[in-house]
């Protein structure tokens, strides 16, 4: 099977850009976050969006009420049309996908599941940044 996937297409992942992990209390999980030395980026109610160092690694914590995606890890590329272009590959080889969408911060993916069921993101991440809602 890893194999079929080796040849995807000309694109190769940037980085692991964030992880989403399921919180319970989101102010509570986000203090903790900030006081080891992170920077929220976008704050929600349900949700939000926190980096750290000089590649702004990222963590999202989502609370029991956001629905739009669950726990996942995400690969970041620069430039969205590397993101389009794996989507349609992706397709093309039978893998089962989500949409493409774009988001309020100026990011776009799509979801899909790995091998063993883990669900992953592919983003595209613009290389000025996310801007902020703080």
């Amino acid at each position: 099977m890893l194999e079929k996937h080796s040849d995807l297409n000309n694109e190769r992942v940037h980085r692991l850009g964030h992880v989403a992990i399921r919180v319970d209390d989101v102010d509570r999980a986000k203090s903790f976050y900030l006081s080891l030395g992170m920077k929220l980026v976008w704050d929600d109610p349900d949700w939000c969006y926190l980096e750290t160092g000089e590649h702004k690694d990222g963590l999202a914590l989502l609370g029991p009420s956001y629905k739009a995606a669950g726990p996942h890890f995400a690969f970041h590329f620069t430039k969205r049309d590397e993101i389009e272009r794996i989507h349609s590959s992706l397709k093309n080889q039978g893998v089962q996908v989500g949409a493409l969408h774009d988001h309020r911060d100026g990011t776009s993916s799509f979801y899909l599941k790995d091998t063993e069921g883990n669900w992953l993101e592919m983003l595209y991440h613009p290389s000025t940044g996310i801007p902020t809602n703080q």
